[in-house]
Formats: structure tokens, sequence, C-alpha cells
């Protein structure tokens, strides 16, 4: 992978050796399928996700450690979850799920961030892609990393200890999701696919601290600030 400078005025830069493309997956946690219980089945879902549901976060969306991520105007708060990242280290088309590790470079840990909303039924880019709403963690060879899928996650706001939850409660692993994904689409060196936060994510107010942990890999520091204007 090469390192490429990713522009974003006024945030911190997003880590090295990223391409700038970063894909979050929805709804593969599966807690949040079980607890939509018989609505599940029932429009606008009718049923429990048969393929990836992907979100694409724009580069302005990125930002790296210590970001300083903005609660626009009018809003009391934030959502914040957080999510292991997959770092692609070589193009991939129809990977089969046994050779998927064979793909990932590293990890890294990622900030889900967004403005509350009832649900994914209709895209919410006014939510998801504002400035700075998906911080980056540094990158962890994947090699130092030995189950993907049993990694404990955390999200600890102003020191305390939010949410816990676990990559093993996810409806597609690692292999699963990075087979089904490149079955329609090629992911390139530097892209990073998220594998999806847990969820319900924590409310988070301006001027509170997030620390966002994943077993193994660096802590992900971020501040929320008051917006003005938008």
């Amino acid at each position: 992978m090469s390192a490429v400078a990713l522009p974003a005025p006024g945030l911190p830069p997003c880590p090295p050796l990223l391409s700038g493309v970063v894909y979050n997956t929805l709804l593969n946690h599966a807690p949040e399928w079980e607890a939509l219980g018989e609505t599940a089945h029932q429009p606008p879902h009718k049923a429990p996700a048969q393929r990836p549901v992907l979100a694409l976060r724009p580069r302005n969306t990125l930002a790296g450690p210590g970001a300083r991520v903005v609660v626009p105007a009018g809003e009391a708060a934030l959502q914040v979850g957080v999510s292991l990242g997959l770092v692609i280290g070589q193009p991939a088309c129809a990977v089969p799920a046994e050779r998927a590790a064979e793909v990932v470079a590293g990890y890294c840990v990622v900030a889900d961030v967004w403005v509350p909303h009832p649900s994914h039924y209709r895209p919410a880019v006014r939510q998801h892609a504002r400035d700075g709403f998906c911080p980056l963690g540094p990158v962890v060879s994947a090699s130092a990393v030995a189950e993907p899928d049993a990694l404990r996650t955390e999200v600890w706001v102003d020191g305390v200890c939010m949410q816990q939850a676990s990559t093993a409660q996810r409806l597609r692993p690692v292999a699963r999701l990075i087979a089904d994904v490149t079955d329609f689409m090629t992911l390139q060196p530097g892209d990073v696919l998220m594998l999806g936060a847990a969820t319900p994510a924590p409310l988070v107010r301006a001027g509170q601290r997030v620390s966002l942990r994943i077993d193994g890999l660096p802590a992900l520091a971020l501040e929320l600030v008051a917006g003005e204007g938008r």
C-alpha cells in the first residue's frame, strides 16, 4: 500500500497507508436484529438482510486520532459507535471466505458517528456524512491480531464505559463479510471495510471526551465540540 495524504482542512490528518475510501457495514450486529423481533419481518425490513448493507463514508468525514467532532447546531447529542476497520492490502475481487485473510493488511479502530435518526431504510446522508464523522486510529498489522472475530469493543465517555460488546456478535464475521462484499465489488489496497458498530451506540454531548477501544489495537480518542450555524 502506498501512503496517501488525505486533505481535511481543520481536522487532524487521517492515518497513512489508507486510500481514503471507507465502507461502513450496517445492520451487522446480531443483537440489533434480535431487538427488532417481529418488526424485522415487517416493512421496511421485511426480513433480515440477505446481503451486506454498505454505506460509503466520504472523504470529508475522515479524521485521525484526537479529532474534535462537531455536534451540529440544534442537535442535543451524537451517537458514537466503535467498529473494527479491515484495511485491504491487495486488490480483492471474488475472494472466497477461506482466503479472505490474505487480502487484509491490517486493522484499525474506526469511530462511527452520526446524528440520531430512526432507521436505515432511506440513505441518511445528512446524518452520517458530516465533516469529521469517521475518525480512524493507527493501523496495526494483521499478523498482530490473531482472532479478529473475538475482540472486545468498548466505548468510554468521560472515563466511564458506556458500551461493551464483541466482534463475535457480528452476523457476518470478517472472512464472510469480505467474501460477500467482493462478490459484487472490488476492494482496492488501502480501502477500509468497517465490520460495523454494536448497537445501540451511546449518546455523547458537546464537551464530552470519548475513548474507543478494541482489544489489541491502539485506542482512538475524540472530543465532541459544539457547532454553530449548521
